[in-house]
C-alpha cells in the first residue's frame, strides 16, 4: 500500500500523529473515519499523489496517533481539538492553506476545521455524513436503530470499552459488516485490527463519540447562533446503498450549513466509499479539487 509514500510521526496540537505523506503539488489532507486508520485511503491516495501532496494522518485517539486520557467534558476529543491537530500538522509541513477530503468521523473533524479556520480550508469534500447537529436534532427510531453504535459508544467510560475489548476483532467485524462482505484490502484491515489492539484506541473511539453528544453539540450550536457556515466550495458524496441516501436530502442539508457552493451525489457503494468505489470517488474528486 501507499507506494512512494513515507510514514512519519509529526506533531499535532499536543499529540503526536502517525501519517503517510506522498506526491507533489497542492497540499491535500485526507481524514479517515471510525474504526479505521489512514490506511482507508490506500485505493485512492496513490492516484491523488500524482497531482497533489497528499497527507494522510491517523486522527487523535485512532490508529497509532496519540490518545489523550478521558475526561468528564471530553474536551480532548472535541472535533475542535481534533481539527486543531490537523491545522498544526499542515502548518508544520509548510501548508497554511489546503484542500480536505474526509470520510465519516474525519469528515466531522473537517467540518469543524472549515468553521474554525476558514482561511485554511480551500475546498472540502465530506463523505457519507450530514452535520452531527442535524443528525441529533432530527433523530427518530430509524436513526436510533440504524446508528445504534453512536449511542452505545457514547455511554460512560469505561463500560463500552470493557465490552468491546472482550473480543475487539469480533466487534470490528460486526461494526463494519453493515450487511455486506468485507470490503477492505487485507493490508488495510490488518492495520485497523493492529490499531484496535493498541492501548487506548478503543477508549479514544468512545471518547470521540462521547464528545459528539456533548461538547461538540455546544460548539455546533454556538457556531450556528453566530451565523458561521462553511464558506469554501463543498462536495458531498454518499453511498447509494447506505443510510444517508435513505434518511436525508444530503445536498439540501449541507446547503443549510454552507454559505459557499455545494455540490455532490451518491456513488455505488455502502458506507466505505473510498474502499468500495475508488474509481467513482476519484472521478468525483477530479472534477472538484483545484490543482
Amino acid at each position: 500500500m501507499f507506494e512512494g509514500f513515507v510514514e512519519e510521526r509529526r506533531a499535532g496540537d499536543g499529540v503526536t500523529l502517525r501519517l503517510r505523506r506522498g506526491g507533489e503539488g497542492p497540499p491535500l489532507l485526507l481524514l479517515h473515519g471510525n474504526p479505521q486508520t489512514h490506511a482507508m485511503w490506500n485505493r485512492v491516495a496513490p492516484d491523488l499523489a500524482k497531482r497533489f501532496t497528499v497527507v494522510c494522518p491517523d486522527l487523535r485517539g485512532y490508529g497509532f496517533s496519540g490518545k489523550p486520557s478521558p475526561s468528564a467534558d471530553h474536551a480532548a476529543y472535541a472535533k475542535r481539538a481534533m481539527a486543531a491537530d490537523m491545522l498544526a500538522l499542515m502548518q508544520g509541513l509548510g501548508f497554511p492553506a489546503f484542500q480536505v477530503v474526509a470520510h465519516d468521523r474525519g469528515a466531522r473533524v473537517a467540518h469543524r476545521l472549515a468553521l474554525d479556520t476558514p482561511q485554511a480550508v480551500r475546498r472540502l469534500c465530506v463523505m457519507d455524513i450530514v452535520p452531527t447537529l442535524h443528525h441529533f436534532e432530527t433523530a427518530d427510531m430509524d436513526f436510533a436503530l440504524g446508528y445504534h453504535h453512536w449511542f452505545f459508544l457514547a455511554q460512560p467510560h469505561p463500560k463500552p470499552e470493557r465490552m468491546i475489548l472482550r473480543d475487539v476483532e469480533d466487534w470490528f467485524a460486526s461494526h463494519t459488516s453493515r450487511g455486506q462482505a468485507d470490503v477492505f484490502a487485507p493490508e488495510a484491515r490488518a492495520d485497523y485490527i493492529a490499531a484496535l489492539h493498541q492501548p487506548g484506541t478503543v477508549m479514544g473511539i468512545c471518547e470521540d463519540y462521547r464528545a459528539a453528544t456533548s461538547i461538540d453539540l455546544e460548539h455546533d450550536r454556538a457556531s450556528r447562533a453566530a451565523g458561521r457556515k462553511v464558506d469554501c466550495p463543498l462536495l458531498a458524496l454518499w453511498g447509494a446503498k447506505g443510510k444517508i441516501q435513505v434518511w436525508y436530502d444530503a445536498l439540501a442539508v449541507w446547503r443549510d450549513y454552507a454559505s459557499g457552493p455545494v455540490s455532490g451525489h451518491s456513488v455505488p457503494s455502502g458506507h466505505y466509499l473510498a474502499e468500495e468505489a475508488p474509481d467513482e470517488v476519484l472521478a468525483a474528486l477530479g472534477g472538484f479539487l483545484e490543482r
